[in-house]
């Protein structure tokens, strides 16, 4: 085996975890909602998931590790796909906003950091933005 293959498969290792732990938040309030299983299936095809891998995490989503990226960049698009699929239902219940507190401490952050990104990530995801906030998200390149 090459080094490049170790690279790949401990990223792929990586990607299943974070996969898991989606599938293990959308099944959270009981079972998983038709507008979070396609989410689901296009993550899956974003982040390599064979069929026979995202069937056996549809089973058992908690036997899957998470694998923290050391990139700051990486942590926060896992945020991002967190909250996209939690957000599907335009709904965020107490359960699923301990359980991303609890994915965000895995990641690596703080426990202040945790709390200070979920807040504003709902606020964002649930249109609570400013006008000076919208400005500079519509600005930015």
């Amino acid at each position: 085996m090459s080094f490049s293959d170790l690279f790949e498969s401990g990223e792929h290792r990586s990607n299943l975890g974070h996969f898991a732990s989606l599938v293990y938040l959308a099944e959270s309030h009981s079972g998983i909602l038709e507008s979070e299983l396609a989410i689901l299936q296009r993550f899956a095809r974003k982040l390599d998931i064979t069929d026979a891998e995202y069937q056996e995490v549809l089973k058992d989503p908690k036997k899957y590790p998470i694998n923290p990226p050391t990139s700051a960049t990486k942590r926060l698009e896992r945020m991002l796909d967190l909250f996209k699929l939690i957000l599907a239902d335009h709904h965020i219940d107490a359960h699923e906003e301990l359980l991303v507190h609890r994915y965000a401490i895995g990641l690596g952050y703080s426990d202040q950091d945790a709390k200070a990104l979920i807040k504003r990530s709902i606020d964002i995801f649930s249109g609570g933005l400013d006008l000076e906030d919208y400005q500079y998200l519509l600005n930015k390149k």
